[in-house]
């Protein structure tokens, strides 16, 4: 599907993954916000449960399994060219999730990937969307 100028929104799926008090984040490789942080997640495919497209993408992105996955919110991220033609539009499935093993290493759609104390975030210019999900994901986690 093409994903620069859509013809229909792309379902994609992004997590907020906890180890102890560190949240993984990656530094995006392509459009749209390429070379920015945010949490790791992607484009669902056809017949893939949420669930599995979270797995899934966190493995690819980072090398990493995860554990405890938790639906936190659904947000759009809408993005208009200068001749307010949209350029992406992305219905995003966020979940809440714990690290459960693996290496840490960047990989597929990511150019690094790294564990960041939650302390440290604001060092990493991430959307606005993004701050809100993790913070809404630390506020659960403190609540189970």
């Amino acid at each position: 599907m093409k994903r620069e100028y859509p013809s229909h929104p792309i379902v994609a799926v992004g997590v907020v993954v906890f180890k102890g008090d560190q949240v993984l984040l990656i530094q995006r490789s392509k459009p749209p916000k390429e070379a920015h942080w945010s949490i790791p997640g992607g484009a669902q495919e056809l017949g893939e449960p949420l669930k599995e497209t979270a797995k899934r993408e966190i493995f690819e992105e980072t090398s990493i399994a995860i554990k405890n996955i938790i639906l936190l919110d659904a947000v759009d991220y809408i993005k208009k060219d200068q001749k307010e033609k949209i350029q992406f539009h992305y219905s995003l499935i966020d979940y809440s999730a714990e690290y459960l093993n693996g290496d840490i290493k960047a990989g597929d759609d990511a150019i690094n990937a790294k564990w960041v104390s939650i302390n440290d975030l604001s060092q990493y210019n991430l959307w606005s969307e993004t701050i809100l999900l993790i913070e809404k994901a630390i506020r659960a986690r403190k609540s189970e």
